[in-house]
């Protein structure tokens, strides 16, 4: 495995309704980015739209596209110019009457060095995304690129630490989460605080429990693509974790920014000899995990 530091860079953007707009947006914040010095680049969550699971709408599947398809070939040729490894999320069409939230990670070169499929899938107020989405198969799998392995999860597997566990266990030195969440305006005030600090502490625990970087790119803004619904305020407050949960860049709640950090393997090899999780797992004491529930 290829262990030379890096630059990660995190974009956090509004969407538009037009996919065509967002994509010409997306495209320079990562030339940007790229330019600033970042050589990992992560979008948010379905970047090439507004978040249309807040309502159950089969018009909304013609916005899904195959892999490859537009986004990879728009990004491909990107990632080829800046010489940079781009983490791309995409409302992946698979084939008839199949979709998945998916991730393609397009390589220094240009080719697709790997996609991740989303595999837990919410089902909330104003987040119905099990009516789009078929849950992800291809497991939780590290992605070779040019520059080492990274790993990518999707938004709802923020929460579950088996995830971000299996992942680590893979080698990769930083864990990405292009994600889509926010407030519902009628509970910001009084329950948005301390849903936000659960979001991001939940990850940075992921962080510290592995030894591992955690980036999280969201989006910002209020989407209320239907004029019956309260829409909901995306907060934004993407951030950079490093392996002992220290934040080492955060962006606001409500401004487009570009947020960079560097990985630093000396830091995480110095991180895991003095916090020796991996090292004292129980392996032969776990097996309850794969269980649904202990009764």
């Amino acid at each position: 495995m290829k262990t030379q530091d890096f630059t990660i860079g995190v974009l956090q953007l509004a969407f538009t309704p037009d996919p065509k707009v967002n994509e010409e947006k997306t495209a320079d914040f990562v030339r940007k980015a790229a330019d600033k010095g970042a050589q990992v680049i992560c979008l948010p969550e379905l970047y090439r739209s507004q978040y249309f699971c807040q309502k159950e709408d089969i018009d909304y599947y013609d916005l899904a596209e195959p892999i490859p398809g537009p986004s990879t070939e728009l990004f491909s040729t990107i990632a080829k110019e800046k010489n940079v490894v781009i983490i791309v999320p995409i409302f992946e069409h698979r084939g008839p009457g199949m979709y998945h939230n998916s991730a393609a990670i397009m390589n220094t070169d240009g080719s697709i060095a790997g996609t991740y499929r989303k595999m837990h899938i919410p089902d909330d107020p104003s987040y119905y995304e099990k009516f789009y989405f078929t849950p992800g198969d291809m497991g939780f799998k590290a992605v070779d690129t040019k520059l080492g392995k990274i790993g990518t999860l999707i938004c709802w597997d923020q929460w579950f630490p088996e995830a971000a566990r299996i992942m680590a266990l893979q080698g990769v030195p930083v864990l990405f989460y292009p994600t889509a969440i926010g407030w519902h305006p009628a509970e910001k005030a009084k329950f948005g605080e301390r849903q936000l600090d659960a979001w991001t502490t939940v990850q940075r625990g992921h962080a510290v429990a592995n030894g591992l970087y955690v980036a999280a790119a969201n989006r910002i803004g209020l989407e209320r693509p239907h004029a019956d619904q309260a829409g909901i305020q995306f907060w934004g407050s993407s951030f950079i974790s490093d392996p002992q949960g220290v934040i080492l860049a955060k962006a606001s709640t409500d401004k487009e920014e570009i947020l960079l950090a560097d990985i630093s393997y000396e830091h995480l090899e110095n991180v895991r000899r003095n916090w020796p999780y991996l090292r004292d797992r129980r392996i032969d004491a776990y097996s309850d995990i794969i269980k649904r529930y202990i009764d």
